[in-house]
């Protein structure tokens, strides 16, 4: 989410191939230069891909005479730097995943601030190309999304706090998790405040988090409420 107070990133850590092979893989990546530059890598989609694209990532950040994301002086070519890497790894590994019939799928959320210019928030597809986030499309979701992207748009404006996105943002995750198995915990929430050039919180969240347990059992109760308040349908004059 890119908020007016600075950016919230929320993500899970669940992959799977099938019902007997469920694994956790963090998909949240951070690079952070305090008084430089915070950049947040969210990634979603097909698990090799998106390490492939991580790493190289992370490669490119060991060698100071190549272009990579601690010497790019603006967040639009840090965008245009990690897409060219998603199109590195399509022309190497596309072609044989295709023989397998396996799909190149990546997606991937990149955002943050370096300094000089304000925070800003992409979403990075897997031909490499990227839109940014605006005043009137806030923020941006990846993987399995329509779960819980209701929430967010009744909610979520570029004026929302912290506290009220990171609770929006956990309640519609959990709206995800209650119904689809790919997706679950421990979960990783970073808020960056803007300006602040250096993280200001980023936590884990397990199964046994008392607020994260709080917040969702209250939803699902007060749901349950408004429901049984809305007025039945009139049959006579349907």
């Amino acid at each position: 989410m890119r908020l007016d107070a600075g950016l919230v990133f929320l993500s899970d850590s669940r992959t799977n191939a099938g019902v007997d092979h469920v694994n956790t893989f963090r998909k949240m990546t951070v690079i952070e230069r305090p008084g430089d530059r915070v950049l947040v890598l969210m990634t979603a989609g097909n698990l090799s891909v998106s390490q492939s694209v991580v790493n190289i990532l992370r490669e490119r950040l060991e060698r100071s005479d190549e272009e990579n994301l601690c010497n790019l002086s603006n967040l639009f070519d840090a965008a245009r730097h990690i897409g060219g890497i998603v199109r590195e790894v399509y022309q190497r590994d596309a072609a044989a995943l295709k023989e397998f019939g396996i799909e190149f799928n990546a997606s991937l959320i990149f955002g943050g601030q370096i300094a000089g210019e304000a925070p800003r928030l992409f979403s990075i597809y897997a031909a490499g190309n990227f839109i940014e986030a605006s005043a009137d499309t806030p923020y941006f979701q990846i993987g399995e999304s329509k779960y819980g992207k209701p929430i967010i748009d009744r909610v979520v404006t570029c004026r929302t706090s912290f506290e009220e996105a990171a609770k929006c943002a956990l309640i519609s995750m959990d709206s995800t998790i209650r119904s689809n198995l790919s997706v679950g915990m421990p979960l990783d929430l970073l808020i960056y405040e803007s300006g602040a050039l250096k993280v200001r919180n980023h936590v884990s969240i397990g199964p046994q988090n008392a607020y994260f347990n709080e917040i969702r059992t209250l939803w699902g109760d007060r749901l349950r409420q408004a429901f049984t308040e809305l007025p039945d349908p009139d049959w006579a004059h349907f």
